[in-house]
């Protein structure tokens, strides 16, 4: 793909997400073959976003997560400003395509990881960490057969990012295992979903390492402030209009999202 197409690309399915509308699938001319190329789609979005990046999501962290949406290995994607919220946001649910929640430890970088060739090791990554927070995502993909369309268009759609909501931080959270940390998705008080911080990559710190070294080897890197947040920690449950769902970190705190 030349510059021209990656641009087009870019502009197609930014267009398609502000206007929470779907397509079928790229046409032939601005398909991405290559996980490469689908990085250049994305990274083209930057510049016509028109708001800031606010840090970094990572997909298809879990078994079930990769199988949800077709993978083999994770994907990663931006955090735009504008689909940044709080804790307790509302969120209309008619647009959404994937209609699903995911609970989701997320780490702040309180120094930047640059690019280098050396690989960064897991404890190099997590000195460099600030805060962990407890998260909710609320991921969405711009095509209609989203399990169907492979890695590089996956990568290309930003990696299915939409609505993601920052909760608490975790106090202390150095001393946690949190591979062992159990999460659960609580709707009228009824469990929908449950798991543990090991279906994130094993643990939320590996997968954060994995994104410290992709952006790295990607020329591009991890810069102070940046939020990451790390993959579901349970298979995602359906969410619909009327929903009230809290995403429960046993013994450290919890987030809501409420569709409407």
């Amino acid at each position: 793909m030349d510059q021209s197409q990656t641009e087009q690309a870019a502009a197609l399915l930014w267009q398609a997400r502000i206007e929470q509308r779907r397509i079928d699938t790229l046409p032939d001319h601005l398909r991405p073959h290559t996980l490469e190329e689908g990085h250049a789609i994305q990274d083209a979005m930057v510049a016509m976003a028109a708001q800031p990046v606010l840090g970094w999501k990572i997909a298809a962290t879990s078994k079930a997560g990769q199988e949800h949406i077709g993978v083999t290995e994770p994907l990663a994607g931006r955090l735009f400003k504008n689909f940044v919220l709080k804790d307790g946001a509302r969120l209309p649910a008619a647009p959404l395509h994937m209609k699903v929640m995911e609970a989701e430890f997320t780490f702040r970088i309180g120094r930047a990881l640059p690019p280098r060739d050396a690989a960064y090791e897991q404890r190099e990554v997590c000195d460099a960490v600030a805060v962990l927070h407890l998260a909710i995502e609320v991921p969405d993909a711009r095509f209609d057969r989203f399990a169907e369309i492979g890695a590089a268009q996956i990568v290309a759609d930003d990696a299915f990012a939409s609505w993601f909501l920052l909760g608490p931080e975790v106090h202390g959270w150095r001393q946690l295992d949190l591979s062992t940390q159990r999460v659960r998705a609580l709707k009228s008080d009824t469990v929908i979903a449950e798991g543990t911080g090991a279906n994130v990559l094993g643990d939320p710190r590996i997968a954060l390492t994995w994104l410290a070294n992709h952006l790295a080897q990607r020329g591009i890197g991890l810069k102070e402030g940046d939020i990451i947040t790390t993959g579901t920690c349970f298979t995602p449950p359906a969410v619909a209009a009327g929903d009230q769902v809290t995403a429960e970190f046993i013994g450290l705190g919890q987030v809501t999202v409420a569709f409407i």
